[in-house]
């Protein structure tokens, strides 16, 4: 082993985390390795030497990839090589990217790439988390500027205890999947899906999680203190006192008169025109060149006024951009079922953000197929979030989701699952689209209520309504504002975004985001009952115009019908090949699945053709039942009656006497081979002997 590894262990309440420098990736600015039992976590970050010219950001680029190697598996496809990223694994480069990034010094611009790889998974000890902490690590051993560490853990509740890092098969039982990070000081970044959980289980569990997280942030400092290298300091943009007070004096009425008009794109405008005033005022003082050099200072220190500005008149004057209180919603409009062909509809619109919900029902082959490290499954509630520029007034090239699209639809699906039937209940694969149509903060929430109120639309029984709500945070020191409803401005210049959803009964999903080094549960608690004043108050909104699901479905909407055969017949209903199935499928024109445990759906719209598929497929799976009517074909003919073959592979004998209503003295003269002929079961005998009775069938028939 090379002389130069360094080894920290976390010891965690159920296991051992290790932190890992020194052997991997030498060239890197910063090179770990992370494992829990036998899972096992790379992490390496590089950076530029110098700042990217002109840029006022951070540009970190985080990516992250599931090896299949690390499970023993090979690739599915034609190329058997990892392709473009999985929907987890973007949902996992958020995970790492939204708490590290505001860790980061200020001012410091440089490109930043962050990759992570799994190369060993034991399918008990969840990956993802293992990605943040070895992440955070790889940074703090670098000369990367990381303020502060940062741990994750996940917090699962089983049986009413907490569990921490709960296994795939603890999760499953789980009434909390959450995901927390932090520092040693507060937490930074939330992500939690529960099952209507109250808010003060929410705040146990991240008590809990923070205690955790806390050693290990110790444990990456102490490797850091061992091997870390010395943290560059980015240079602090040089004062600009004429520009500064150019902006705060001669542009302070103007940033007033914006951040009081309460229309968003009147305020875009206005903005805009403060641009054009503040080039204005610099050629005026500066000249033509010397405004171009004092350009970017101007723009830097015009942000910062506004900032300053909008964040004072909340904490001094309780006053928002538009007007409201830190606790009214805006005002809220609902539609359900306007779309003629669709299965299920709604319009939400709540102030300027508007979202378009619409259902598409199909049958479990419909069910995407998810396959990763863990073992392939089937997805059967499905969301996907669509935000286009013109929902904000914008002209851009229409690309495919980006990782935004991807984490909204995520969450806004997470809150919407905890409320879907069960398969049992309602065999369908649900889908929902939410088109964000208009967008002025908020619309992955907009997006829960849309697509609860286009279910119920549809007819798919969930167990209780869902709405969703945005909260904000405006701090300066300890006096602070939580704000309901949050405008995509008062997001911008804020300091977090906390995302709650919910039914009346608790909360479904929660995700929260901040921009400062972390919030204590004394604001989560605020924030919590806050949203849960909004959250009520919005389901009330929807319930005005659509309080629990429709009882029947579209007309256009599949209908599934489900048929228990005993398993054994599975194979009587397929036949030879495939020939039963394929005949009744052509013959009725619907959809038949079939399942190893006997399950049979039957889909089509038309419920003639449903009706006829079910009978077809009675036929040839059931057994004969005493007193029950079948169709079937005479196969052999003897003296003394004709056998009939009245299910496939079960044939009855219809004796003489039990042909007709009088006296046959030849069977030929009643039936021949190959007739069909409706037969009645009146006997099976102890050996399983089926007798039938054709007369029993005729108008005035009587058994004997």
């Amino acid at each position: 082993m090379d002389n130069n590894l360094e080894i920290v262990a976390c010891e965690l309440e159920n296991q051992t985390i290790t932190f890992e420098t020194g052997l991997m990736a030498g060239q890197a600015a910063g090179a770990v390795v992370v494992r829990c039992g036998d899972s096992v976590v790379f992490s390496a970050v590089v950076c530029s030497k110098e700042p990217r010219e002109g840029c006022d950001f951070l540009p970190l680029t985080v990516d992250y990839s599931e090896k299949t190697y690390s499970a023993g598996k090979i690739p599915g496809g034609f190329f058997k090589r990892e392709g473009r990223p999985t929907t987890k694994e973007i949902l996992t480069c958020r995970l790492i990217d939204r708490p590290l990034r505001p860790m980061f010094a200020e001012h410091y611009h440089n490109d930043v790439q962050l990759v992570t790889y799994v190369l060993s998974y034991d399918k008990v000890n969840q990956v993802d988390i293992l990605a943040v902490n070895a992440s955070s690590c790889a940074l703090m051993i670098s000369e990367i500027p990381l303020v502060q560490a940062i741990g994750a853990v996940r917090v699962g509740k089983v049986d009413g205890q907490l569990v921490l890092n709960p296994s795939t098969a603890q999760l499953e039982r789980s009434v909390i999947d959450m995901v927390v990070a932090g520092t040693e000081d507060a937490i930074t970044m939330v992500e939690s899906g529960s099952e209507e959980v109250s808010e003060d289980e929410l705040l146990e569990a991240l008590a809990f999680a923070h205690e955790n997280i806390k050693k290990l942030c110790a444990a990456q400092k102490e490797l850091a203190s061992r091997v870390g290298k010395p943290k560059y300091q980015p240079p602090v943009p040089a004062s600009e006192p004429e520009v500064e007070e150019l902006v705060k004096v001669g542009l302070m009425p103007d940033i007033k008169d914006a951040l009081n008009t309460a229309e968003k794109s009147e305020r875009v405008e206005k903005f805009r025109q403060l641009h054009i005033r503040k080039t204005q005022l610099l050629e005026e003082k500066f000249g033509e060149e010397g405004a171009a050099d004092k350009a970017d200072a101007a723009d830097r220190i015009l942000e910062e006024t506004i900032s300053q500005e909008m964040r004072r008149m909340i904490l001094e004057e309780s006053r928002r951009i538009d007007g409201r209180s830190m606790t009214d919603i805006r005002p809220i409009s609902t539609a359900v079922g306007f779309l003629p062909r669709t299965h299920g509809s709604a319009l939400f619109t709540r102030g300027q953000t508007q979202s378009l919900g619409v259902v598409t029902l199909g049958a479990s082959g419909d069910s995407q197929v998810i396959d990763g490290l863990d073992d392939e499954f089937k997805k059967r509630f499905l969301l996907h979030y669509n935000f286009p520029p013109f929902s904000v007034g914008e002209a851009r090239p229409m690309r495919g989701p980006g990782r935004r699209e991807i984490g909204h639809g995520a969450l806004a699906e997470r809150a919407l699952a905890q409320v879907m039937p069960s398969a049992d209940e309602f065999p369908y694969t649900v889908r929902v689209v939410s088109e964000i149509l208009s967008s002025n903060g908020s619309s992955s929430m907009a997006s829960v209520c849309s697509g609860s109120l286009a279910m119920m639309d549809a007819g798919v029984p969930i167990k209780a309504p869902v709405a969703g709500i945005a909260m904000g945070l405006i701090k300066e020191g300890d006096n602070f504002k939580v704000l309901s409803d949050i405008l995509g401005d008062e997001d911008h210049f804020g300091d977090m975004d906390f995302k709650v959803a919910g039914t009346d009964k608790g909360v479904n999903a929660l995700q929260m985001d901040i921009k400062i080094t972390g919030v204590t549960l004394e604001i989560m608690r605020t924030a919590l009952a806050q949203a849960k004043e909004g959250r009520l108050h919005i389901l009330n909104k929807m319930s005005e115009t659509i309080k629990t699901h429709r009882g029947e479905l579209s007309n256009y909407a599949p209908r599934i019908i489900t048929i228990q055969i005993d398993p054994e017949k599975v194979r009587n209903l397929i036949g030879p090949g495939g020939k039963t199935i394929r005949k009744i499928t052509e013959e009725t024109g619907v959809q038949i699945e079939t399942g190893d445990d006997g399950r049979v759906l039957i889909i089509s719209p038309d419920a003639e053709a449903n009706e006829k598929a079910v009978y077809m497929v009675k036929q040839v799976t059931e057994d004969a039942e005493i007193g029950k009517t079948y169709l079937g074909k005479v196969k052999r003919i003897m003296k003394f009656g004709a056998f009939v073959e009245i299910l496939p592979g079960i044939e009855g004998m219809v004796h003489i006497s039990q042909l007709d209503n009088t006296r046959v003295n030849k069977v030929e003269d009643v039936v021949n081979i190959g007739d069909e002929v409706k037969v009645k079961v009146i006997e099976i005998d102890g050996q399983g002997r089926v007798n039938l009775s054709r007369k029993a069938t005729l108008p005035g028939g009587e058994e004997e």
